[in-house]
């Protein structure tokens, strides 16, 4: 039988495209799997989410303040209230929400002959939708239009420590005795007749000062920024008229991580020439938030 001759050119070539070959496979591979990588780089970057707040849930909200806390927000001028209408004061009325993981309120009224004392908390959990918003970052914004819209001066801010008095002292959240509708001394309503006017009688219906809020606008009741209140916090302070009388409604607002917690607190005189004090209501509202920022905290 003849033999096939052997030709070693065309053997080289055939190992030579085979070579070629198998490189070229081969950086196909490799550059197939860096952009699998890279994809998945990618994918990994786009499902992070911005950090949630601290807070899923909110407390319910009439239960926040301690009894003694209420006692000295809403005092009777020394008239006492039976056990039913003690109980029904310091009760509380919650405020209507949809949804009380996201928002809860509730609110205290407390009318004598001498005015009405009005507290009301309103508890708003802050959740961001977008994924590279955190969530107390969200709360931040909304704060911030609170205060602008308050028109808080951005300078002058004080410790957020309200001055020591009585009626601050003592966070028990027992009851206490069911009939001692009757608060003491530091937490009776008071005001001062302003000094314009002859006889030592005020104008009716004049402000305590040029601004028209009521407060000292150098002084340490003007509205302002408070340091040292949850993560971020203001104070309003105004004063108002009307054909009844005249009221004080101090407004404290705060942050605390994804929770903003407003604050007001007012009281009407139906005598115009004694004008509610800055100072007792916003000592009060600020010792009341410190105490809401302890709560919360827990």
């Amino acid at each position: 039988m003849a033999r096939k001759s052997f030709v070693p050119g065309a053997a080289l070539v055939a190992a030579a495209a085979l070579a070629a070959g198998l490189a070229g496979c081969s950086g196909g591979s490799s550059s197939d799997a860096g952009a699998a990588d890279a994809k998945s780089g990618d994918a990994a970057a786009a499902t992070q989410s911005a950090e949630p707040g601290r807070y899923q849930t909110l407390p319910e909200a009439c239960g926040l303040p301690s009894r003694s806390t209420l006692h000295a927000m809403l005092p009777g001028d020394g008239q006492r209230l039976s056990s039913a209408d003690a109980e029904k004061l310091y009760a509380g009325q919650a405020d209507i929400t949809y949804d009380t993981d996201r928002r809860v309120g509730c609110h205290w009224t407390r009318e004598t002959t001498e005015g009405t004392r009005h507290l009301s908390l309103d508890i708003q959990r802050v959740v961001s939708y977008d994924a590279s918003v955190s969530d107390d970052d969200k709360a931040q914004g909304i704060y911030d239009g609170k205060e602008l819209a308050a028109q808080i001066p951005s300078g002058g801010a004080d410790s957020g420590a309200p001055t020591p008095s009585p009626s601050a002292k003592g966070k028990d959240k027992g009851k206490g005795t069911a009939a001692d509708g009757v608060a003491n001394a530091a937490g009776k309503p008071s005001g001062k007749p302003t000094a314009a006017g002859k006889g030592g009688k005020a104008t009716p219906g004049a402000p305590s000062s040029a601004t028209g809020t009521g407060a000292d606008p150098g002084g340490s009741t003007a509205p302002r920024v408070l340091d040292g209140l949850g993560d971020a916090a203001f104070l309003d302070d105004k004063l108002a008229t009307a054909d009844s009388g005249v009221h004080r409604d101090v407004t404290v607002v705060f942050r605390t991580s994804n929770v903003i917690v407003t604050l007001t607190y007012d009281q009407w005189s139906t005598d115009k020439t004694m004008l509610p004090e800055s100072q007792e209501l916003q000592d009060k509202a600020r010792s009341l938030a410190g105490e809401l920022v302890d709560s919360l905290s827990e």
